[in-house]
């Protein structure tokens, strides 16, 4: 079925984008944490039979195995969230349709999209706390943007050539 099909579908919404993208994202990040504890696990029992065979002590490899544990659970913690905040914006999006609307920005993380079709300002709170991702979404100040509800009091937005969405929930 084309695109354009899919998107004239009741109950679509009509901003073609999705958190397709983000999804891949949250799986690399699941699979570099299964990978770094899978190194982790190679290097401990590789460490430990050089060892017990009478060869010589690997130096720092019980600081590399720790080191890759660590980076291994970050990692897998993090693309877990990611996949429950993907598949919440999924489901939350199959439903919502997209509104336009002006944002004004009245702090770091702190926002208000104006609608277009004259309904009730939103404040939102940025749900991101990188740096870049906060100064992009700045740099959007008075500028129209797409914004959906996905939920109880969260959000998604966007703009057209931004090619990703921003999380929100409301104050």
């Amino acid at each position: 079925m084309a695109a354009s099909a899919r998107a004239r579908r009741p109950g679509r919404p009509d901003h073609p984008h999705r958190p397709r993208g983000h999804a891949r994202g949250a799986l690399r990040w699941l699979g570099g944490g299964v990978i770094a504890l899978v190194l982790a696990v190679l290097l401990g029992v590789a460490t430990v039979q050089t060892v017990s065979s009478g060869g010589q002590r690997l130096p720092f490899a019980g600081l590399a195995v720790v080191a890759l544990v660590l980076v291994g659970l970050a990692a897998l913690v993090a693309g877990a969230g990611s996949l429950l905040r993907v598949t919440a914006w999924t489901r939350g999006l199959a439903g919502t349709p997209w509104r336009t609307g002006r944002l004004r920005i009245a702090g770091p993380a702190v926002l208000r999209v104006e609608p277009d079709d004259g309904g009730e300002d939103v404040d939102l709170r940025l749900l991101s706390t990188a740096t870049w991702r906060t100064r992009a979404v700045q740099r959007l100040d008075a500028q129209e943007v797409r914004f959906a509800a996905v939920g109880e009091g969260r959000w998604v937005l966007t703009a057209d050539g931004l090619g990703t969405l921003y999380g929100a929930r409301t104050p």
